[in-house]
């Protein structure tokens, strides 16, 4: 069954307005009580948005938090899907609007899976591919293509004699506007805003345009001509204040950015001029615009084209990157592990730092491309740099992808060593908590070569950490071990002390994985204290968790356990459900040891749904292993062959193919065990 239906047609002939009222009605008819979300697919910028990055918006619209949102397109596909299924269930159908497709590959993964649900995209491509009814949306009827100039001009003021006394001129107007919805609504406000203008005057100066033909061809070149009237009908400020909004990084753009970029306080209304010529849009969020992705591409060749206003524009950007710099380094303050002593510059505290970051997170990110060009490759690069922490925490992996790779090329291009290997080593981080290990081991080590070439020893301890971590997620223990000692390797001037914490802390994780029990004990002791004397609450409950993982091969199972329920205690107060998730999987795993297996189970399923509502799948894969595992323990073969379902289909989309294989063989186990009325549970996967 056919549940999608795609408007596609040349770029202003109102496939959006289409869509929208669409969709205002089949609500108000009450077609889809589940809901109607829309999505700007920006198919035709310079970067359109990504699949991943449209179900992002999705999950956000639905309700999904930020810090809940999975980090890969796969996971976020999987977690629509099952909010779709969910208000199919609770409420009934949803109508999802994706507008402005490049092509299909586009809005395929936000198709919903359940007939209930329908899907309106718009597009200037027909989108074959994609399994939907097509509409292709032309231009205007002449008389249609009129009424939309008489009801602008009437709403504006409904005593405007103008179309009336100039019948033939308002033909003419609607033929010159290629009898495009977008161009009939620009050249109305021109109107609009000169009363005393006739339509025959504004025909003229269409007329006057020399490429006009040519620009009628293809719809953008006629939206050319209105557009540089509607320009020229501005004033000088005005104008100005137009090309800081379309030159301004992302598609959202804020008060804050649009006053730092224009160099001063905003001139009085000067934005509701732009709004009244439908040059802006207003945003839901006050204080936000959005222009339209033609009127951008207009002002950028229209500011190349011009050496003064290309000298205003690489000005704006230079303002924007230092402002944004300053205050992305401010709220990095807040977010590093040890704590802010007192308020830092512009920001009370943390939370008012993330709701900055949060508010201009598309400005941030789209900011920092701007590394590839030689005059604002260094502050760019700083930007990135500053980002890392934030990122991280809101798990914004597939944005630290791009923000770190145009960083790299930015660096180079400066021939900055350091920064290049810093850039390295956070590229390196979100490809490892993407699943992209050997990706992230080449990252990792080309960090390590960028820093050993200007001697950055205090840098290269933390690459070396975040090597050894992805060396142990790859099972390769012994190179992680080297890895983790070529920190305790750097002199002390070299390497701060929780740097060599962190590393001891590694390095006693994977001589675990090792089977050195006596050698990693001695690392994590080491760790423990350092993390306690430079009072790292998340390092020394990380550290209390792997000695506790330790006593439990060991068969110290009491103290192990206390080992745990310390470690619990800290990230619970210190807020960090990572962390919290983990301490209750090891817990489940001692008390499984223990044979208190109805307690494990719940610590299990305790980890399982904090590991859930954070977006953590991998983490997912492996407690639903382990609690299959204590099931089998009990005999519920039944129940343990559903848990080792869900690992392996995790493991599958994240393509892990060591969990998938120890997934197929735990299920193999289930089901022989459920077969036979076996209590085996697959050890050699414990």
């Amino acid at each position: 069954m056919v549940t999608a239906a795609a408007v596609t047609g040349l770029g202003g002939a109102g496939k959006t307005a289409l869509a929208l009222q669409a969709a205002r009605e089949a609500q108000s008819l009450g077609w889809f009580p589940g809901g109607v979300l829309f999505v700007d697919l920006h198919g035709h910028d310079d970067a359109p948005v990504a699949p991943e990055k449209a179900l992002e918006a999705l999950l956000r619209a639905l309700g999904t938090a930020p810090e809940y949102i999975p980090p890969t397109a796969d996971e976020r596909a999987g977690l629509y899907q099952s909010m779709l299924a969910e208000i199919a269930a609770e409420r009934g159908p949803v109508l999802i609007v994706a507008d402005n497709a490049a092509q299909a590959s586009q809005a395929r993964p936000l198709l919903p899976a359940l007939s209930v649900h329908r899907m309106l995209v718009t597009s200037r491509e027909t989108l074959a591919q994609l399994d939907a009814h097509q509409l292709h949306l032309g231009v205007l009827a002449p008389a249609i293509a009129w009424e939309v100039l008489e009801k602008a001009l009437e709403i504006a003021d409904p005593r405007d004699p103008r179309l009336e006394a100039e019948p033939d001129e308002g033909e003419n107007l609607c033929r010159l506007c290629g009898y495009l919805p977008l161009a009939l609504q620009i050249a109305a406000a021109v109107l609009i805003v000169n009363p005393g203008k006739s339509v025959a005057e504004l025909t003229s100066e269409l007329a006057d345009t020399t490429t006009r033909m040519d620009y009628l061809d293809d719809g953008e070149r006629g939206m050319k001509a209105a557009f540089d009237l509607s320009y020229r009908r501005l004033t000088k400020q005005q104008a100005r204040l137009f090309r800081m909004v379309a030159l301004a990084p992302g598609a959202d753009v804020s008060h804050e950015t649009l006053t730092v970029s224009h160099g001063a306080a905003l001139p009085p209304r000067g934005v509701d001029a732009l709004v009244r010529a439908h040059l802006v849009e207003p945003q839901d969020t006050r204080g936000h615009w959005r222009m339209h992705d033609l009127l951008r591409a207009y002002v950028v060749a229209k500011v190349a084209a011009d050496d003064q206003l290309k000298s205003d524009h690489d000005n704006a950007r230079t303002r924007l990157l230092s402002r944004f710099s300053a205050l992305a380094a401010e709220a990095r303050a807040h977010l590093r592990s040890l704590p802010v002593r007192e308020p830092r510059g512009s920001f009370s505290g943390r939370e008012a730092a993330l709701e900055w970051l949060d508010g201009e997170r598309t400005s941030l990110v789209s900011a920092t491309t701007w590394a590839i060009e030689p005059s604002h490759a260094r502050a760019s690069v700083r930007l990135a740099l500053h980002l890392g922490e934030y990122l991280g925490l809101r798990r914004f992996y597939d944005d630290a992808l791009v923000v770190y790779r145009h960083a790299i090329e930015g660096a180079r291009s400066m021939g900055d060593l350091r920064s290049e290997g810093r850039s390295w080593n956070n590229l390196g981080i979100a490809l490892r908590r993407t699943r992209k290990l050997d990706d992230a081991v080449e990252a990792f080590s080309r960090a390590l070569a960028a820093y050993e070439r200007v001697d950055a020893g205090q840098s290269a301890g933390r690459a070396w950490n975040n090597l050894g971590r992805t060396l142990v997620e790859l099972r390769r223990f012994d190179e992680a071990v080297e890895a983790y000692k070529q920190v305790g390797r750097l002199s002390e001037s070299h390497a701060h002390p929780l740097t060599v914490a962190i590393a001891d802390n590694g390095l006693g994780r994977a001589l675990t994985k090792s089977g050195r029990l006596d050698e990693a004990m001695d690392s994590l002791v080491r760790a423990r204290e350092a993390s306690r004397r430079w009072g790292n609450r998340y390092l020394e409950g990380t550290v209390i968790n792997n000695i506790g993982r330790v006593r439990r091969r060991t068969g110290s199972l009491a103290e192990a356990l206390a080992d745990h329920d310390r470690a619990r205690a800290i990230f619970v107060d210190i807020g960090e459900r990572e962390g919290t998730a983990t301490s209750h999987n090891e817990r489940a795993l001692v008390l499984a040891a223990m044979g208190r297996f109805a307690t494990a189970v719940e610590e299990h399923g305790l980890a399982l749904q904090i590991f859930r509502e954070i977006g953590e799948q991998h983490r997912q894969a492996v407690v639903a292993n382990d609690l299959g595992l204590t099931l089998q323990r009990m005999g519920r073969h039944g129940d343990a062959e559903a848990k080792h379902i869900l690992a392996l289909e995790i493991s599958q989309r994240l393509g892990d193919q060591y969990h998938v294989d120890r997934s197929l063989s735990l299920l193999a186990v289930a089901r022989a065990g459920a077969a036979a009325g076996s209590r085996r549970t697959g050890r050699r996967w414990v």
